[in-house]
C-alpha cells in the first residue's frame, strides 16, 4: 500500500473522481480515500509512483507521495 496527500478533495465527487483516475492507470487498484485528512491510499502499491501522482493532480487534486 502507498499513501498520497490529495489536495482540494472536500465532497464524494471528489472522492469517486479520484478513485476512478486511479482505476484508471491501476484497474485493479483498491482505492481509500480519507477527506479528512486529504489521503489516499492505494493497494497495491503502484508501480510509478510519480506517475500516479501527476494523474491525480493533472485530474485537478494536487497530488504527492506521503512521507
Amino acid at each position: 500500500m502507498t499513501t498520497f496527500n490529495v489536495e482540494k478533495m472536500n465532497c464524494a465527487g471528489c472522492a469517486r473522481h479520484v478513485t476512478k483516475t486511479v482505476q484508471k492507470l491501476q484497474p485493479d487498484a483498491q482505492v481509500n480515500v480519507d477527506l479528512e485528512a486529504k489521503k489516499v491510499d492505494i493497494s497495491p502499491a503502484p508501480v510509478d509512483l510519480e506517475a500516479m501522482a501527476a494523474a491525480i493532480t493533472a485530474a485537478g487534486y494536487p497530488a504527492s507521495v506521503a512521507a
